[in-house]
């Protein structure tokens, strides 16, 4: 069994979110599990944990403690990139750029006066 120490970085994978804190499956063979506490995602406000992991996610902690009697880790993210920065594919929608060029002319429009009329 692998021992875990305070500060090492662990890759898991997201199997439940609750209203406080993101559970993470480690897969290193030893079914190691963990939490990320809603205190430990942002140094700010966290209204929604949905915003910052999804389910079956694979992302980065930081150990904050381990019990090892229990398989089981205290995590954090905050002050870590946990998230892969191509992990969330980009939707396309039905408008595209549409609803920019309708607003692209007025905006020209605005920054031209504000530029010239100085």
């Amino acid at each position: 069994m692998k021992k875990y120490e305070v500060g090492d970085i662990v890759t898991g994978k997201v199997t439940g979110i609750e209203n406080y804190g993101i559970f993470v499956f480690i897969d290193d063979g030893d079914g190691i599990t963990g939490l990320i506490h809603i205190s430990e995602i942002s140094n700010s406000y966290v209204r929604n944990i949905n915003d910052y992991a999804e389910l079956d996610e694979v992302i980065k902690a930081r150990v904050i403690e381990y019990d090892e009697s229990k398989n089981h880790l205290k995590l954090s993210v905050k002050n870590l990139r946990y998230r892969d920065k191509y992990s969330h594919k980009i939707v396309e929608t039905s408008s595209g750029f549409s609803n920019l060029g309708i607003a692209l002319n007025d905006w020209i429009e605005d920054k031209y006066d504000e530029l010239f009329e100085k």
